[in-house]
Formats: structure tokens, sequence, C-alpha cells
């Protein structure tokens, strides 16, 4: 296994990185929200739960 950072070989230590700054770098980009899952839910909870109000009833 290689680290997803800079594809060195990784260290038991740091799995799956192959060091801290590694490591580290990734959790920068999870803290900057580069790492974000695609939504398409709306920004505002309320129009979800108007959104969800508007939907049938799913069947069991």
């Amino acid at each position: 296994m290689t680290c997803p950072i800079c594809d060195k070989d990784t260290d038991p230590k740091y799995r799956p990185f192959c060091s801290k700054r590694c490591a580290d770098v990734d959790l920068g980009r999870w803290l900057k929200g580069s790492y974000a899952v695609p939504s398409t839910d709306p920004e505002d909870i309320e129009e979800a739960l108007e959104q969800m109000e508007r939907q049938p009833p799913k069947p069991h």
C-alpha cells in the first residue's frame, strides 16, 4: 500500500500514510472541506422539511 498523499510506502505507525506530515496534510484537507461529499439536499433545513412533507409516504 502506498501513501494516498505522496505515493511513498506507508509506515505502520502512520498508516495509511508514510509520515506524520502526510497525515497532517490529509487532516488539513478534511478541515478545509476539500473532501466534501456532494449533496443534493437543500442548505436550508426548513426547505428540506417542506420537501419531505410534499413527498408521498413510502410503502412499508
